[in-house]
């Protein structure tokens, strides 16, 4: 692992283009078959432009093969969205979330990906931890945990030890709270020692922050990351963020590297449209078109 020194209580390197390009992706050349394989599993029939935001994000990060698993009633105009994807209609409740039956259409699409996402749109908490109860404990490849998929490490704190430290999860500070079941003012006051202690419980990679972010690791290394602006926090953020992480697993990055890279971009994503639109009032959306543009100038 590089990415600069990582010990010692304020001494964590801050993320900046100088410290990524030491610790450069692997090459974006070759293929779609080359640069990865990614699905994306989550949404509801009220939420699948969730869904939406983290695929496209994936296939702007590099990813070259893009796979999503949403609500069978949502998943026919998701497909006309994203027509760069596969896109598979997966059982539903009667009040819309995702249903235990489609676990098995989703491990063994998973077989065939380089890259998972898990949570994206899953609106409800009993939904969330009755399907990936059913799914986690049978994937073997890197997963990325985001939204309600985190209720799963909470009812499930060693859940995820078969994947050997394969795993990123993106809480935000409310999330990361209520996975350790602490108060949210605690993670407010001191966010990189509890996404510290959420790394080294459950052996995954942590993003997570606001103004800061921190990104751990489960054996106690940490940056941290200054770029962003305020207009990042708002609804289908996070959403793109967990999709960049999981383009750049695919294209063969490792946890954490992947997690540093996709902070960075994300943060220097919502500057150029503070700059360009305002502070405030940009879309998640709009962060897209930046992804790659910024990822290219990381690495120039």
């Amino acid at each position: 692992m590089t990415g600069g020194d990582t010990g010692g209580p304020g001494r964590e390197p801050v993320l900046t283009p100088h410290l990524l390009r030491d610790w450069s992706l692997p090459s974006p050349g070759g293929g779609k078959e080359g640069r990865g394989r990614v699905i994306v599993v989550g949404g509801s029939r009220a939420t699948p432009g969730a869904v939406r935001l983290a695929a496209e994000a994936a296939l702007r990060s590099g990813a070259g093969k893009l796979q999503i698993a949403t609500a069978g009633s949502v998943a026919p105009g998701l497909a006309i969205h994203i027509p760069e994807s596969k896109t598979v209609g997966l059982a539903e409740r009667e009040d819309g979330e995702l249903a235990v039956a489609g676990a098995d259409t989703i491990v063994g699409l998973a077989r065939a990906c380089d890259a998972v996402v898990l949570g994206p749109g899953i609106g409800d908490k009993t939904a969330a931890t009755d399907l990936l109860a059913e799914v986690i404990p049978r994937l073997e490849t890197t997963l990325v945990l985001d939204a309600l998929g985190l209720a799963y490490v909470t009812e499930n704190p060693d859940g995820l030890r078969h994947l050997g430290g394969r795993v990123v999860l993106s809480p935000n500070p409310k999330e990361l709270a209520r996975t350790l079941d602490v108060d949210e003012q605690d993670v407010e006051a001191d966010t990189p020692g509890h996404a510290t202690e959420l790394a080294r419980r459950v052996g995954a990679v942590v993003v997570s922050g606001t103004a800061t972010s921190w990104v751990a690791t489960p054996d106690g290394g940490l940056w941290r990351d200054e770029s962003g602006s305020y207009g990042l926090g708002i609804s289908g953020s996070g959403d793109v963020k967990a999709g960049i992480v999981a383009g750049l697993l695919a294209r063969g990055a490792e946890p954490a590297q992947a997690a540093a890279w996709a902070t960075y971009c994300h943060g220097r994503a919502g500057e150029h449209l503070s700059a360009r639109v305002g502070p405030t009032g940009f879309l998640a959306r709009e962060l897209l078109p930046e992804v790659p543009r910024i990822l290219v100038g990381i690495a120039s």
